[in-house]
């Protein structure tokens, strides 16, 4: 049963154009063609990752954090009562007024302290500055790096200024060794940030993150294993293209340099819009929507790649219209939160009467507030 659901699913009239079969993707006389059993190393890979982020956020952000002064707050506890952490487990972090005043009466407390309680714990769960600036500073490092690769791999490449040439040939296209390593190294990322996605910053565009985190790993093995590569480095070298950039803002936010970070978030928001909005769909989808047909009828794995684009695309959008009504707001200034959903999950409000070592923390930023982020 299993090696017929096997073939069926690499069925050549699928994942080929018609009269192609995967022995045309065989190595032969030299020529070295992707194939799906070199994602492999991407988990092993991925799990590496996370090792070197552990080691990099203790050992360099860190120390990076003391020089910028970013300094770690310290938050009233909520005393313990059992009571109510059990409610808090349970049932809801946010109770109603009709729960505050069951808890009041079970627990003892006036229904101000039952309130008090309830926000003082759920600020005990909320990310640390520190936290959240390491985070910041791995994924910064990795797009930046990233990205660089990426232009190195496909700047020098035909198909870099004529977007016909990433079909020529097709599917019989060789794959080049800087091609592999950035693909392994870019999916092995993505894997990466999805096994961590559970203990990092949860945001309120928690739901989004996993959609673009699974598409994007569907999109890069898909485009592996059916030979896309050239459209694919194509792809990630744009995304990258502006992910540092706004990395490198939050790690200025969280450090209190506030007109570092405008400045920042300004080049961000441009390039973003440039990169995600025009050339995304109008240069690179144009590509794989338009151009395989002039040399082979539709095939079901054509319409899947441009399907899962499509859904990329939905996500850019969607965070396009986020970042665009923020900036509005900041040009025009009106003091405003992220309207990027980058808010953490575990609380709306600040707890009154944190607190940091060196005394209260509010660098009044307009546009990144200390708990906000957009991903891509």
């Amino acid at each position: 049963m299993f090696r017929t659901l096997y073939n069926y699913f690499w069925w050549d009239r699928l994942w080929l154009p018609v009269n192609l079969t995967w022995a045309d993707l065989e190595d032969r006389d030299g020529r070295i063609y992707a194939k799906a059993s070199d994602l492999y190393i991407t988990i092993p890979l991925a799990f590496l990752f996370l090792i070197v982020r552990h080691l990099f956020e203790l050992y360099v952000a860190t120390p990076l954090a003391g020089l910028l002064n970013v300094k770690e707050k310290i938050r009233l506890k909520a005393t313990p009562n059992p009571v109510l952490e059990k409610f808090y487990a349970s049932s809801t972090k946010h109770p109603k007024q009709g729960d505050v005043e069951m808890l009041s009466k079970k627990s003892g407390c006036t229904e101000r302290q039952v309130e008090r309680w309830f926000r003082r714990r759920r600020n005990q769960d909320r990310p640390s500055l520190l936290k959240k600036f390491r985070e910041a500073s791995w994924r910064f490092t990795f797009y930046l790096i990233a990205f660089i690769a990426g232009m190195a791999v496909i700047v020098d490449k035909p198909w870099f200024s004529d977007l016909r040439e990433v079909w020529k040939g097709y599917p019989v296209q060789t794959t080049l060794p800087s091609q592999y390593w950035y693909y392994m190294i870019e999916l092995s990322f993505y894997w990466s940030l999805l096994f961590s996605i559970a203990s990092d910053v949860k945001r309120k565009d928690f739901k989004e993150q996993i959609i673009h985190h699974v598409a994007t790993i569907i999109l890069i093995s898909f485009s592996w294993c059916v030979n896309y590569i050239r459209a694919g480095t194509l792809i990630m070298a744009l995304h990258d293209s502006s992910d540092y950039l706004l990395e490198s803002a939050k790690m200025f936010n969280y450090a209190g340099w506030k007109n570092t970070c405008n400045n920042i978030f300004i080049v961000f928001a441009a390039v973003f819009i440039v990169t995600r909005l025009v050339i995304l769909p109008f240069w690179i989808m144009h590509c794989t929507v338009i151009y395989p047909l002039d040399l082979y009828p539709p095939f079901f794995g054509y319409y899947y790649f441009n399907c899962m684009m499509v859904v990329l695309q939905s996500l850019h959008i969607f965070w396009a219209y986020l970042i665009i009504r923020m900036a509005h707001k900041f040009i025009t200034g009106k003091v405003v939160e992220d309207e990027r959903s980058d808010r953490d999950e575990t609380d709306n409000t600040e707890e009154e009467e944190e607190v940091t070592k060196n005394g209260p923390l509010s660098n009044g930023h307009p546009v990144l507030n200390n708990n906000h982020r957009k991903t891509d």
